[in-house]
């Protein structure tokens, strides 16, 4: 049962540390969100994993989980609908491109 756990916790840890690489690394927009998706997707295991016991998983860490999967779905719809209006405003979605613009 603890292997388990620890097997999850560690894909978790893993899975934070490449939504971070991913957030720090690319200069594209749409590859940032899909970093933050990632981080989002780690943190909802490490919510679940966390919830678990010799009883089942708990049915609060079941519910939060389910109400940031979908927060987290409204989040990425309105980011890339705001990468849509920066592409057909400037005509790029790179950030070091838009960080020397002036709006």
């Amino acid at each position: 049962m603890n292997e388990i756990l620890s097997i999850y916790l560690t894909t978790s840890i893993l899975l934070i540390i490449l939504g971070f690489y991913c957030i720090s690394s690319k200069r594209n927009m749409i590859k940032t969100i899909i970093g933050i998706e990632i981080i989002t997707s780690a943190i909802n295991l490490n919510f679940i994993t966390l919830g678990f016991s010799t009883y089942g998983v708990d049915y609060f860490a079941q519910s939060i989980v389910i109400i940031s999967i979908s927060i987290a779905a409204c989040i990425a719809a309105v980011a890339l609908s705001l990468i849509l209006n920066v592409y057909r405003h400037y005509g790029s979605i790179d950030l070091r491109k838009l960080r020397r613009l002036r709006w």
